[in-house]
């Protein structure tokens, strides 16, 4: 009785079966590593010269801190308004993703000299919002 086709059968779905296991552990591990960072909302308070921005995360903790790295502003060649980009920064970045959260965070413009200003807030992994900021009305503190 010849056992070589059923021992290549075994090892082949062995093969198959490691495969599926790592492949599922390395799915798991990452999508409780990373997390994603998207807006829920975005606006401009003309009254306090702030964005406020209401942030979508998920983490292990609700204490998550947003900050933003600015851009250089753009001058348009078409003599447009100029562009301004800024990355949003979660501070817990690394969080297990466990549980969803929402947090609204208020950031001051009062040293954006880069106005009026269509301005571009991004986050990772691909979220993109843009909106318009004003001339300056109230005057710098």
């Amino acid at each position: 009785m010849n056992t070589q086709p059923i021992q290549s059968s075994a090892r082949r779905l062995s093969q198959l079966t490691l495969c599926a296991v790592l492949l599922g552990a390395a799915v798991s591990i990452l999508s409780n590593v990373a997390t994603s960072d998207s807006f829920a909302d975005v606006r401009y308070d003309a009254q306090t010269d702030e964005l406020v921005v209401t942030m979508s995360y998920s983490g292990t903790n609700p204490d998550h801190v947003f900050s933003l790295q600015w851009g250089e502003c753009q001058a348009q060649a078409d003599g447009s308004v100029p562009e301004i980009a800024a990355d949003v920064i979660d501070s817990q970045s690394q969080d297990a993703a466990r549980k969803d959260f929402k947090t609204i965070t208020r950031f001051s413009l009062d040293d954006m000299s880069c106005r009026p200003a269509k301005l571009t807030l991004r986050t990772a992994p691909r979220f993109y919002y843009t909106l318009q900021i004003p001339a300056r009305t109230i005057p710098p503190q």
